[in-house]
């Protein structure tokens, strides 16, 4: 009996010797598993001393300050002008601006070393990457980073406008904008776009329709004129989510005042530049079943040789062809979209300019086949116009010409004009 109690004693003590282990062991996992109830001494001082570390960290960081835009994670950002870096209390040292895949984007620190922007305007629907370092007066580095995406093409629109930068034009070319999406808020659009004249001339816009603004003085542009044209539509809401990229200027130049009319019953065209008649030139108006359009027109296209196809303007036979096709029309300028031009007639017999209205509404001028006789008619008036010179049809049987049918907005009163306008 003695053994046995001594044996069990010692069992006990031996269980009682592993439960302590077992539960030792799990008071130190606990601990190391950061519980609530963890380190009631020790954890207090390993905080302290973490806090210390902190602090003494942020004490010894760089004082400059790097801010960039947009915002990290930003979406239909605007191509032009939207991304830039700026630092305060201290100086940028490097800006490495890429796309998502890794190329290269050219930019300009300042010279004050304040301030970076890219060399040039961003592509639309891009991903870009932009890391940015710095250093305050102790030599003490600061970094930022920030990617953003820019507008996408589908979230974007543009304005496609004419004439061309740096041109020289007739006093008739109007300022025409076709923007390639509809645009719903015209106030905000136009708005965002001024035209302006050397010449002190009040300029006012006027919508045709959703995609289209156009804009004139009240009288044609004072001759020798400069014209500068400013879009500022990066960021203007076109349309309920939908964005201008165009950040722009654009100047011409107002040539001689040159204005032509076409009496169709006399067959005969009057050339005044500057207040002079310089020339007459018969002519071959459309005829009586085809007659020419009256009114105000622009010549907005010269063409040395072009091709005519009645079927594209809707003039076909009862097969369905074109009524014409003339592969090489010389000397040919458009007077409206629908396809109204003045040009060279080398096939017609010279006995009908000036005395029969023939063609298909076109104004005929007499030429040679190849365009290469510098004295005919019509290679004299091709030579001495002008892309926005006005030719205007007058005594002809048809009605007046449409004002958006090609860069036709003077067949409108200054009034009519001015109520097309969105401000």
């Amino acid at each position: 009996m003695e053994r046995r109690v001594r044996t069990d004693s010692k069992r006990r003590r031996r269980a009682l010797a592993a439960a302590s282990a077992l539960l030792g062991g799990v008071l130190v996992l606990t601990a190391c598993g950061g519980g609530d109830d963890a380190g009631a001494g020790s954890g207090d001082g390993t905080k302290k001393s973490q806090s210390d570390a902190d602090a003494a960290a942020a004490a010894n960081s760089s004082q400059a300050r790097i801010s960039i835009k947009p915002k990290n994670g930003a979406t239909n950002v605007g191509i032009n002008n939207d991304a830039s870096v700026t630092v305060t209390d201290g100086t940028l040292t490097q800006v490495d601006f890429k796309t998502a895949e890794g190329a290269d984007v050219e930019g300009e620190i300042s010279a004050d070393g304040k301030s970076w922007k890219p060399a040039s305007k961003l592509k639309r629907a891009t991903k870009y990457t932009l890391s940015a370092t710095a250093k305050d007066a102790s030599g003490r580095e600061a970094h930022e980073n920030a990617s953003f995406s820019t507008v996408s093409q589908a979230n974007s629109f543009v304005g496609l406008f004419t004439p061309e930068d740096g041109s020289t034009v007739g006093v008739g070319m109007p300022v025409s904008i076709n923007f390639d999406k509809p645009i719903k808020d015209k106030k905000a659009v136009q708005s965002a776009i001024d035209v302006s004249s050397s010449g002190g001339q009040e300029v006012v816009g006027h919508w045709f329709n959703s995609q289209r603004l156009d804009f004139r003085p009240e009288q044609y542009w004072k001759a020798n004129s400069t014209v500068t044209l400013k879009l500022k539509l990066d960021g203007v809401e076109g349309a309920p989510g939908v964005y201008g990229v165009q950040e722009r200027t654009v100047t011409f130049q107002i040539g001689r005042s040159q204005v032509s009319v076409v009496d169709a019953k006399k067959k005969t065209m009057q050339i005044t530049r500057d207040g002079q008649v310089i020339k007459t030139i018969p002519i071959s108006s459309g005829s009586p079943e085809n007659p020419t359009y009256n009114g105000q027109m622009v010549i907005s296209e010269k063409f040395k040789e072009t091709r005519m196809n009645g079927a594209t303007v809707g003039f076909t036979d009862d097969k369905g062809k074109g009524a014409y096709d003339i592969k090489d029309v010389p000397h040919a300028m458009r007077l409206s979209t629908s396809g109204t031009f003045v040009h060279g007639n080398y096939w017609g017999p010279r006995s009908v300019f000036g005395s029969v209205n023939t063609s298909h509404g076109c104004v005929g001028l007499a030429d040679v086949k190849g365009a290469g006789d510098p004295d005919q008619p019509a290679a004299w008036f091709f030579n001495n116009s002008l892309i926005g010179d006005v030719v205007t049809v007058t005594n002809s049987p048809d009605r007046q010409i449409k004002p958006d049918n090609g860069l036709n907005g003077w067949n409108m009163s200054w009034s009519e004009w001015k109520a097309g306008s969105a401000v």
